[in-house]
């Protein structure tokens, strides 16, 4: 019998690590080199930044203006993170908003990507998606398959986003089904690259 104490595992003990040793980039110049599976992909990699326009049935219509980063770390998925504030009649800023996080994912085939492509987000209002979707040239297209909700999260039980890049821009619209009412327009922007 081992004098070992199993509530004292060996790593208890060992010594600190340093940060987190792999890099992660919005800018494809530096870096890990892009993962080949994310290539119909790249045009979305970087730090994007704009305005947009929501509103639902259950809320006034607000002015937005968002913040989002898609970058890699070389592996074949897309980190996706957004950050929202609401905006005044004078754009200026007066709270934040929306927030999510997630990943996108090329759905590889013999170790090939495809078109299709699956996206896990999550938000800290308790909501988690999972999106199943498919790319067109630079658009990409994604409806839900599955929510889940804390049990003090607001009723989302479904949407549908649409991303393209348009004249170098990033463009998008979102419809969201929450609430007792079915998909209806949500939230539309169109943000510029500012890093990448």
């Amino acid at each position: 019998m081992s004098d070992e104490n199993p509530l004292q595992p060996p790593w208890l003990n060992a010594p600190p690590v340093e940060e987190y040793p792999f890099e992660e980039s919005h800018d494809l110049r530096v870096g890990p080199k892009l993962h080949p599976a994310l290539d119909g992909l790249l045009p979305y990699i970087g730090l994007w930044r704009g305005r947009g326009k929501g509103g639902f049935p259950t809320i006034e219509d607000f002015d937005y203006a968002q913040e989002i980063r898609i970058s890699h770390d070389g592996r074949p998925f897309l980190h996706y993170e957004s950050r929202a504030w609401i905006l005044d009649e004078q754009s200026k800023p007066v709270r934040p908003a929306g927030r999510e996080i997630g990943w996108w994912r090329p759905v590889l085939v013999d170790g090939r990507a495809t078109d299709e492509l699956e996206a896990l987000l999550s938000t800290p209002t308790g909501v988690m998606e999972l999106h199943l979707g498919k790319r067109t040239g630079t658009q990409v297209e994604f409806a839900t398959d599955a929510v889940v909700r804390t049990p003090t999260a607001k009723e989302v039980t479904g949407g549908q986003r649409l991303f393209g890049i348009v004249e170098g821009a990033l463009l998008y619209a979102q419809e969201m089904a929450a609430m007792g009412h079915g998909l209806s327009p949500h939230l539309s922007a169109r943000l510029v690259r500012v890093g990448g």
